[in-house]
């Protein structure tokens, strides 16, 4: 569906929300990292509609969005204009004014972790189909794992040390990653992002997340 451009964070490109649009019979995508260290920031919106979607939740502090970040589980709205609204009875009302007829919100979730929210719409009543809903829930863990990294890097960037930056921790940090991919079967990428995953969890830092795996006090297992 034709869409006006795109909407994206400074530091952020749109193309996690691009791949949405792509794949998918929707009219638009927004999203948002929050439920983390960080305040609510927008990532990214497909076009105007989706921006206007995404201010409209976070101002009321209601709506499909929340719901899904509540329950952990995607919400779906096939028909706006005869769902009920029992749970979002002001946002409602206010989405009538908008020219959007189905929304369909996925939560960001990696472990315990909440990374954030993908909100998709339509401007036609509709609903997924059991393809789009796997090829969603797809981009949505990719989607996940990639803001999930955005969202550590900065929270890292907030709390660097001159000791975390040492060479001494560098080399302690890539010996963990290697001992970490062997134990997941997995990427180098994804073994430093699960140390980090973990220290911000823990409210460690990584180079103390390293310190225990080298002294093989922690052990990640396969989920």
């Amino acid at each position: 569906m034709p869409h006006h451009g795109f909407f994206s964070n400074p530091g952020y490109d749109g193309s996690v929300c691009a791949q949405f649009v792509k794949a998918l019979p929707i009219s638009g995508a927004g999203v948002s990292v929050f439920g983390t260290a960080l305040p609510e920031t927008s990532i990214c919106s497909s076009n105007s509609r989706a921006a206007e979607l995404e201010e409209l939740q976070f101002d009321l502090g209601e709506g499909p969005r929340w719901e899904a970040v509540r329950t952990r589980r995607p919400v779906f709205v096939p028909s706006l204009r005869s769902h009920p609204h029992t749970l979002w009875p002001v946002y409602g009302k206010a989405i009538m004014l908008l020219d959007v007829q189905a929304l369909f919100v996925f939560p960001l979730i990696i472990g315990a972790i909440d990374v954030g929210v993908v909100e998709l719409h339509s401007t036609e009543p509709s609903m997924l189909s059991a393809k789009d809903i796997t090829t969603a829930t797809a981009l949505v863990d990719q989607a996940a794992w990639s803001l999930l990294n955005v969202v550590l890097t900065w929270n890292e960037q907030d709390q660097k040390t001159p000791q975390a930056l040492s060479p001494v921790g560098r080399r302690e940090i890539h010996q963990a990653t290697g001992m970490v991919l062997v134990q997941l079967g997995s990427t180098a990428t994804e073994a430093l992002l699960r140390l980090r995953a973990h220290a911000f969890l823990h409210g460690m830092s990584v180079r103390n997340v390293a310190q225990e795996v080298v002294a093989r006090t922690l052990v990640f297992a396969q989920d």
